[in-house]
């Protein structure tokens, strides 16, 4: 539960990116030691990218201000104007970050469908262009994981390794919009590192579950991420003194990583009232980390209705479509706020 500016207290469900960070987080930002990041001089900076990197095995780290400018600065840095980048057709990359692969890389999208997020790999291999003086040359295959649309599900070690092995085949690299991939890999019990081993790039969030402020971080080469410092760059995504920004990243690494599985257990519960209530219609699983999607099949209620009656009970949640509903668990909704949004769910619903 969380408390507003006016003093009353809430559960927050529209988003995990609504956390707060926690005191060991505010005490590294103000303690943290500081200099030049644009300069490399920035030391809690350069110790976090080499933290991030080492935590998912790969070779260098490059800290970022957000999840959208990470996928943005990978794609750019992996392909050149003019190629196509494949995508899952729900994915966020392709939906939710204003098409900036298109207007600012050139890139086309060539959308590839699946039923839970990981696209088969015979789908991938046919969406690869031939080369073919007629159509774009395939530049980059991206995969997000967890997958937000699909319900937080996760794509596994052996998909990740499936779906690389075909861009090998033709030498094109495998990026993975991981914003929530410690959820996957506490989600499916792997070490995250493993989990993504045949990645060519990834892009993770520290302001999602891991509750830091800001930031994302993306990994990879140290050829690949020299290419990505460039291109952060030219963005505006340079900072100074950006240690006080990096410290608390630290922090969700080391202490926030293990609890993710709370947020999974909570969003499991209020995923199994929303099955049992009428007019509900669940795919429970779907339901694999901390992110619930739900239709409202009803003659007397639309989403938007339902967002209404909960903010009565103090319970913000968030709807953009009549019949389809998105609910976010993280550190700051605990058992009892889930409990009492079942209640709540039950009194609306029932």
């Amino acid at each position: 539960m969380l408390t507003g500016p006016d003093g009353e207290s809430y559960i927050e469900l529209r988003s995990d990116t609504f956390t707060l960070p926690t005191e060991a987080m505010r005490r590294a930002m103000a303690e943290a030691p500081v200099g030049d990041d644009v300069w490399g001089e920035d030391p809690t900076v350069a110790r976090l990218e080499a933290m991030g990197a080492q935590r998912l095995g790969k070779e260098a780290g490059l800290f970022v201000t957000s999840g959208t400018q990470a996928n943005l600065i990978s794609v750019l840095a992996h392909t050149q104007p003019g190629q196509e980048l494949i995508c899952e057709a729900r994915a966020h990359l392709y939906h939710y970050e204003q098409g900036g692969f298109a207007r600012i890389g050139g890139l086309v999208a060539r959308p590839v469908p699946s039923r839970y997020g990981a696209p088969d790999p015979d789908d991938i291999r046919a969406a690869i262009q031939p080369h073919d003086q007629h159509r774009a040359v395939t530049g980059v295959i991206t995969l997000e994981n967890t997958h937000n649309t699909h319900g937080g599900t996760c794509a596994t070690a052996d998909q990740i390794r499936a779906i690389a092995a075909v861009g090998k085949e033709q030498d094109i690299p495998l990026h993975i919009d991981g914003a929530r991939i410690f959820n996957a890999a506490i989600a499916l019990g792997v070490d995250a590192g493993e989990l993504v081993r045949e990645a060519d790039s990834v892009a993770f969030c520290f302001s999602k579950g891991l509750a830091a402020p800001v930031g994302s971080l993306v990994v990879g080469t140290q050829e690949f991420i020299a290419r990505a410092r460039r291109h952060r760059k030219i963005l505006g995504g340079g900072m100074r003194q950006a240690g006080v920004i990096a410290a608390p990243a630290i922090v969700a690494l080391e202490q926030m990583v293990d609890r993710l599985a709370e947020d999974h257990a909570t969003a499991r519960r209020l995923a199994e009232t929303l099955a049992e209530l009428p007019g509900i219609e669940i795919d429970m699983n779907t339901v694999q980390t901390n992110i619930i999607y739900f239709d409202v099949r009803r003659d007397d209620m639309l989403t938007f209705d339902l967002v209404k009656a909960l903010a009565q009970r103090k319970i913000k949640a968030a709807a953009s479509l009549p019949h389809r509903m998105r609910l976010v668990t993280h550190k700051d909704v605990s058992a009892e706020d889930i409990e009492i949004t079942c209640q709540a769910l039950r009194e609306i619903l029932g």
